[in-house]
């Protein structure tokens, strides 16, 4: 039943003094303060005259560097991980890289790099190339690592090479010893998540919408399920407490919530455009998605079927990267040029602790 806005005001007004209408005058309620934002911007730095984008990146916390793989502008990165300080930047040691894994151990970063080198290991204290690794095929880019067994997962071949299939490939991060390679019929493989509690990998399989299931014991895909919400799957992240992945696709940008085990999407949420990374924060049970639009989107777990969007933080054009670090107090994005001829930079953010 509709009533006019006017009678409806004379009605409250003339029966206001009235015992029946409304509650008794009290005080005005006290503002409640706005919640403070999930991320805020801590710092940047400039990277004057680098073209093209950047990749992934990489922490050593005990040594206080972060590395950065700049995929086109054929260099390799590195900053003080406390200041933001960039400290060194490296020309011959790396082609294409795309992504990096660090080894406390041996002090050694191995650069999956993309270029005909292939993968290579550098000396964590001169960076010079201690040793290179063959993959299945050229174009090495995504890892997955797997913390049991201390193996990398890492994706080559595809139309960037460019070839109609991809692998898949178990390695030996030290020694450089391969075990499975699978083969897929796709040429475009990105983006994969491991379980610690079972041998399951899920990846990206995205020129076919569709997410392939990997037993990693077995060394093969044992089934897939499509993506329909949306097309082009890339970035994908887990949270094994509530066996959920986050996947993002590219057309249009959307972040689906799915049940690891029977594949269902629990919930959606709009995503920037052009993302290259979804981040799973497990201190704070948080979803960051950095992508090309410039923001980060903001989604808070409730429980395993339950997300809210909280934020989007302002970024850069081109922020599409971003790590982590492993106490869950600073994320660092990579805003790249791409096409625009924009400054490069890094940024940082720091975590709400709440």
């Amino acid at each position: 039943m509709k009533f006019p806005f006017a009678a409806a005001l004379l009605s409250c007004t003339v029966l206001a003094g009235l015992a029946g209408c409304g509650q008794p005058k009290s005080a005005a309620p006290a503002a409640v303060a706005p919640a403070a934002p999930a991320l805020t911007l801590a710092g940047s730095v400039d990277i004057p005259g680098y073209k093209g984008d950047f990749d992934h990146f990489a922490i050593d916390p005990a040594g206080d560097r972060l590395f950065l793989a700049g995929e086109e502008g054929k260099t390799l990165e590195v900053f003080k991980l406390s200041s933001g300080e960039r400290t060194k930047t490296l020309t011959d040691q790396v082609e294409v890289p795309h992504s990096l894994y660090y080894m406390p151990a041996s002090d050694e970063l191995l650069v999956i790099d993309g270029g005909p080198g292939g993968p290579r290991v550098l000396d964590g204290k001169t960076y010079a190339i201690k040793r290179k690794y063959k993959m299945p095929a050229p174009g090495s880019d995504s890892i997955g690592v797997d913390e049991t067994a201390k193996h990398l997962w890492v994706v080559s071949g595809g139309k960037d090479v460019p070839l109609p299939y991809s692998y898949l490939t178990e390695l030996d991060p030290v020694t450089g010893k391969t075990f499975a390679n699978i083969k897929f019929d796709a040429d475009h493989v990105e983006a994969m998540a491991i379980d610690p509690d079972s041998e399951k990998l899920w990846i990206s399989v995205t020129d076919k919408n569709k997410t392939a299931i990997v037993d990693r014991k077995a060394g093969k895909v044992v089934g897939e399920w499509p993506v329909t919400e949306a097309q082009q799957n890339a970035p994908m992240a887990f949270d094994p407490k509530t066996r959920r992945l986050f996947i993002v696709t590219r057309k249009p940008g959307m972040l689906l919530i799915v049940n690891a085990d029977s594949g269902k999407t629990v919930a959606s949420f709009k995503a920037p455009e052009r993302t290259d990374q979804v981040v799973w924060d497990p201190i704070h049970r948080r979803v960051y998605v950095t992508g090309g639009e410039g923001y980060i989107s903001v989604v808070q777990q409730a429980d395993a079927d339950h997300y809210a969007e909280t934020g989007r933080i302002a970024s850069a054009p081109g922020a599409k990267t971003a790590i982590l670090t492993p106490d869950g107090k600073r994320l660092y994005v990579a805003a790249s040029p791409g096409e625009s001829g924009a400054m490069g930079k890094v940024m940082w953010f720091d975590v709400a602790q709440n």
